[in-house]
């Protein structure tokens, strides 16, 4: 029999071929229930929704939810490890794409992409005068988190001849390759452009708020192709209005997507793709594969290889679901 596993997003077409015999695909839900057939799953493959109590209840026989990507503030952890469900994510498989989506932000924004474009859609004439661009080599590129995404882009910076320091508690002073700064306010006065690259936790949520926003070196830039809510959008606002920040580029929002007259979206100085980061053909089969071998590997009894909540494991010894 195979193993009945819930996805929440209809499989890609160029995906569906790695979905083998030994999966009974369920889901995805619908407008009026997005947890539509979860009740039947032993597995889900999560991407964007929250999965509270409430989902996990109505799922009684789930044994795993793997997202697929890095991120998992939208999985309750606590809720899961009581109830013995392993959450997993796929930590490796974006971060090719999503280190170069950052890097291709990065250059959109101090090159003013957006506004160049306009410009000569509107037919503005006078291009090369009225043009409002940086030049990066020399420029300081400030890390906030350093793990993988954030080294891969530390390498690609320091290609276009930008100076890289980075911030992160976390990583040991001898994994740093660049500059080590020795606390988040120095980091903002020192960068010429910001990147950041954290998990949204309780400590994370709004770590750019306006007090931050307004220490960064005047004329800088920010980057965020982490989680949405690490920048307060309203304090973001106000300081481009100010004119204390050069530009700003986003792949990632609060809320997710933006509503279309939000006032970010029509702003020459931003640059703002809807959480498209890791979504290359090689990314999107790298996160699939990954997430679905998770699921599988709990569903056979095995311990999967990205297990966030590694507690839960000692309760699943010998509870293993057989078909």
């Amino acid at each position: 029999m195979p193993h009945p596993i819930w996805f929440e997003r209809p499989v890609h077409p160029d995906l569906s071929g790695l979905v083998g015999p030994e999966v009974e695909m369920l889901g995805p839900g619908s407008g009026a229930d997005p947890f539509a057939g979860i009740e039947g799953a032993r597995g889900v493959m999560a991407s964007t929704l929250a999965y509270g109590p409430e989902v996990m209840d109505r799922a009684g026989l789930l044994l795993v939810i793997a997202r697929t990507g890095i991120g998992y503030d939208q999985v309750d952890l606590e809720a899961a490890t009581r109830r013995g469900i392993a959450v997993c994510n796929t930590p490796d498989a974006p971060t090719v794409s999503t280190a170069e989506h950052t890097i291709a932000l990065l250059l959109a924004v101090t090159k003013n992409v957006v506004g160049a474009a306009a410009a000569l859609a509107g037919a503005a004439g006078g291009y090369y005068t009225t043009h409002r661009a940086l030049e990066l080599e020399g420029k300081t590129l400030g890390l906030v988190g350093f793990g993988r995404i954030a080294r891969r882009v530390a390498q690609a910076a320091a290609g276009l001849g930008m100076k890289v320091t980075a911030y992160d508690p976390l990583v040991p002073a001898a994994e740093f390759f660049v500059d080590r700064a020795s606390d988040l306010d120095e980091l903002a006065r020192q960068a010429d452009v910001i990147s950041i690259h954290v998990p949204l936790t309780p400590d994370t949520r709004h770590l750019f708020d306006r007090r931050r926003l307004r220490s960064m070196r005047p004329g800088s830039v920010l980057v965020n192709t982490s989680r949405g809510a690490v920048v307060d959008h309203g304090a973001l606002l106000e300081v481009l209005q100010s004119g204390h920040l050069w530009g700003a580029a986003l792949d990632v929002t609060d809320p997710e997507p933006l509503p279309p007259d939000h006032p970010l979206l029509h702003r020459s100085d931003v640059v703002i793709t809807p959480h498209v980061a890791s979504g290359t053909a090689e990314g999107r089969q790298r996160i699939f594969t990954t997430a679905l071998a998770q699921v599988l590997a709990v569903l056979n009894g095995g311990r999967p290889d990205h297990l966030v909540n590694a507690e839960v494991w000692a309760q699943r010894r010998g509870k293993a679901y057989h078909r």
